[in-house]
């Protein structure tokens, strides 16, 4: 059932995938949605295509084991770039030490390959569904979160930038609205089911690593030991915890931050 009707206009998606019938196969199934697709065979093509169409890709699909160029290294230089689009890696790669890797270059979210065709085009859905609300809802309502500092590092939400000492690095879309979503609720516990449902617009119930390694992300940016996390903490069978001042963390909570 084609759902163009019922499209935004930002519905432009880069398929960066090497194997000819899967890239085939991917497209025929996202044009069926109502979706354009834009497909490039390797990563140089690929990047060469997002520069020459600035603001115009809303989504890039990436496969890993490309020729000549790593989707690792394409996502990490749309990274380096300023890009912000959402990103989700479609790999035959199933190893964790993978699907973190991806996830600290910037990726969205990750799928292996064999995959399910709907829980592929709800995933694609999700993340249109994320990035049009973000580019609305993510300069924060409140003057007090427009800006707020988190140990030594000051985070500008209009800008998405954290700054620390000389240092300043660009938080991507999911990632500010996830900061948001923990400054808003300071101090108190957020299971992790309702970070699927209000960062990532999943069901609570899926299995996915994904509030994992973007926490991860996170306590790198922030923490002074990301082992041993003061601001992003993990409550044992209950959900994460933010404490912007350590003085306000409950003593009394069992945490496990590994």
């Amino acid at each position: 059932m084609n759902h163009s009707d019922k499209l935004p206009a930002h519905t432009h998606i880069l398929v960066v995938e090497d194997e000819e019938h899967l890239a085939t196969g991917i497209r025929f199934n996202l044009e069926a949605e109502g979706y354009q697709v834009t497909v490039a065979t390797d990563g140089h093509t690929s990047l060469k295509h997002v520069e020459e169409h600035p603001g115009e890709v809303d989504l890039v699909i990436l496969d890993l084991m490309l020729p000549g160029m790593s989707g690792y290294e394409v996502c990490e230089t749309l990274r380096a770039k300023g890009e912000e689009m959402p990103i989700l890696i479609l790999s035959a790669r199933t190893l964790p030490e993978d699907r973190t890797r991806g996830f600290d270059l910037g990726a969205d979210q990750y799928m292996m390959k064999p995959f399910d065709l709907d829980e592929f085009l709800s995933r694609v859905k999700n993340l249109f569904a994320i990035r049009n609300r973000s580019r609305k809802q993510i300069v924060p309502k409140q003057d007090s979160l427009k800006q707020i500092t988190i140990g030594t590092a000051t985070v500008n939400f209009e800008t998405h930038q954290v700054t620390s000492g000389d240092k300043t690095v660009r938080l991507t879309q999911l990632e500010s609205k996830l900061l948001l979503y923990f400054c808003e609720n300071e101090n108190r516990i957020i299971p992790r089911n309702e970070l699927l449902e209000n960062i990532w617009e999943m069901p609570g119930n899926i299995n996915t690593r994904a509030p994992d390694q973007f926490i991860r992300r996170l306590r790198k940016m922030f923490e002074v030991d990301p082992s041993q996390p003061q601001h992003f903490i993990t409550i044992r069978d209950a959900g994460y915890q933010f404490i912007g001042n350590q003085e306000d963390a409950v003593e009394e909570t069992d945490s496990d931050n590994s």
